[in-house]
């Protein structure tokens, strides 16, 4: 598979760029010289950090650090205007990889259960601030852009789904009868579907759902922490026996965010592999529930 060798004059934004998947895959496209690119993270001082680090390594890219907690539609919103304001409006890559797993169950300030407000919804009202800049790009420059929604291959895992894959009439509380297994796994299925819907609505911008193998990160340790059983077995038991490591897991994200034959819609598992998405992920009338039901809980929401 050939890959671009340049970003050169391209803008990048990766959620969750402090640690882990993201933070590698910032370093890893800085070293392609785009113009700018920002680090989005909730953590402030890690945030920092890490552009300190990637500017270490490449110091003639522009790299900037945006404050946004995927929790908070108020935070989003702040984020996206700030990057509105200094990306001269130009967005060519949109990595929405933040996210998290197990912990406390909770709801976020908009009252959508934690997983799936963080996973799903708030990186949902991140891309639709940020289309304008992405429709902009496509109509001024000869770059297509791309959004590249980081999931798992744990949406295809039936098992582990509410019934119907999401379980919508519960989405607005912390929904206790599931377990944290269900519910990560049902927002990394709305993160699949929801890409496949963005392509149908803006064919101009490329928009796919990646899986970037299995990796041992931080999400782990921390969704531990408050998590029920489940979650702590996958990270005490089972992640550490057959998770690889971080160098394996930028590679499908950078090359979504790089290579020419990326196809607008799909779902890719490591590396540039189609096929491996569920049935459900495809299916039409679940798409369209969710796209419907999403854009209603961001109304009012602009910029």
């Amino acid at each position: 598979m050939s890959s671009t060798p340049s970003l050169s004059s391209k803008v990048i934004l990766i959620t969750g760029a402090n640690s882990g998947i993201g933070k590698a895959t910032a370093l890893s496209l800085a070293t392609l010289n785009p113009a700018q690119l920002w680090v989005a993270a909730r953590n402030v001082a890690s945030g920092h950090a890490t552009v300190s680090e990637i500017k270490a390594t490449a110091p003639t890219v522009d790299v900037r650090f945006v404050e946004c907690d995927l929790a908070s539609f108020a935070s989003v919103a702040r984020a996206a205007r700030e990057v509105v304001e200094g990306c001269g409006g130009r967005l060519d890559v949109l990595m929405l990889n933040a996210g998290i797993m197990g912990g406390h169950p909770g709801t976020t300030p908009q009252g959508h259960e934690l997983q799936f407000g963080t996973n799903h919804v708030g990186h949902a009202l991140l891309l639709k601030l940020l289309t304008p800049n992405l429709l902009s790009t496509v109509e001024t420059t000869s770059s297509t852009p791309r959004v590249i929604s980081v999931s798992s291959r744990g949406h295809a895992h039936a098992a582990a789904l509410p019934d119907g894959g999401i379980a919508f009439d519960t989405l607005k509380s912390s929904q206790t009868n599931l377990s944290g297994v269900n519910k990560y796994t049902q927002s990394k299925l709305a993160n699949v579907v929801y890409a496949r819907q963005y392509a149908l609505h803006y064919p101009q911008i490329i928009s796919v759902a990646i899986h970037p193998g299995d990796v041992l990160t931080e999400i782990f340790n921390k969704g531990a922490e408050g998590g029920d059983e489940q979650i702590k077995y996958l990270a005490r038991e089972v992640a550490p026996e057959r998770c690889g490591s971080l160098e394996d897991g930028i590679k499908n994200g950078v090359w979504a965010a790089t290579a020419d034959e990326v196809l607008s819609g799909r779902y890719y598992e490591p590396v540039g592999v189609l096929g491996m998405g569920s049935e459900l992920s495809k299916d039409t009338k679940l798409g369209e529930k969710l796209w419907t039901w999403t854009q209603r809980e961001m109304e009012g929401w602009e910029l």
